[in-house]
């Protein structure tokens, strides 16, 4: 089984993290290719950003010439483009922000999400919402930090994110959702310390998506995923 996983932005350190987790928990015969779009933004922090992103990702896969892929998991958490990935490819989809809460529902009552700057929040709401998730998110909490800041001081960004999912905890959250690809590190550090389970969306997009390959299920083709109509369409800006 090969995996295709997109990185959002244009770090490759990131991508390389990203798929340093997929590889950690994936099953024996399981195949991980991390993907980095060659454009877009270098981090995605914002409405901008993340549309950005997302054309960026579908460009990345439309033009994708490597081996076959099984199944593609979007490494971006709360960004744009699940939906339009779904129509692009004939493989199951599985969204890191999407993965994570359906694995936090079946672990407790009420997860919360702790994720970068508080300018994510909106769109990880919208994210949960779309996905039909919302309704179990006690809350969305920021930590202050950017995503490229997350590596620069091991130290201060494990403190900001103890401080944010105590706060999360004081909210009601049972179950606590890293809310960033870059944050697979922390997953088991802030488990022990705070004494709930806490899902790296890498970690379960991975293992969604193994298991959605096993069983022979994909994007159903049947109303909202149907395949793009046939049409032109012109990608990135036309030739002079």
């Amino acid at each position: 089984m090969r995996i295709v996983v997109t990185n959002c932005n244009t770090t490759t350190a990131m991508t390389e993290e990203i798929v340093g987790a997929a590889r950690a928990v994936a099953a024996p015969g399981t195949t991980v290719t991390g993907l980095t779009p060659a454009w877009g933004p270098e981090s995605a922090e914002g409405w901008l950003d993340s549309h950005l992103s997302a054309a960026a990702v579908l460009d990345t896969l439309r033009t994708y010439d490597g081996p076959p892929y099984d199944a593609v998991v979007m490494a971006g958490f709360g960004e744009h483009g699940r939906e339009g990935v779904r129509e692009l490819v004939d493989v199951p989809v599985v969204d890191i922000t999407e993965a994570a809460a359906h694995l936090a529902c079946l672990l407790g009552r009420r997860y919360a999400v702790v994720t970068t700057l508080d300018r994510s929040r909106g769109q990880i709401e919208d994210s949960l919402e779309t996905a039909g998730v919302a309704r179990n998110c006690a809350a969305v909490i920021g930590t202050g930090l950017g995503v490229l800041e997350l590596t620069d001081d091991p130290e201060r960004t494990e403190a900001a994110f103890v401080t944010a999912a105590e706060r999360a905890v004081r909210e009601g959250a049972e179950v606590l959702v890293l809310g960033c690809a870059g944050m697979a590190g922390l997953r088991r550090e802030l488990g022990d310390r705070l004494g709930l389970p806490v899902i790296d969306g890498v970690v379960a997009a991975v293992k969604l998506a193994e298991s959605l390959v096993a069983l022979g299920l994909t994007t159903s083709r049947v109303g909202s995923y149907a395949k793009p109509l046939a049409k032109r369409r012109t990608w990135g800006r036309p030739a002079p």
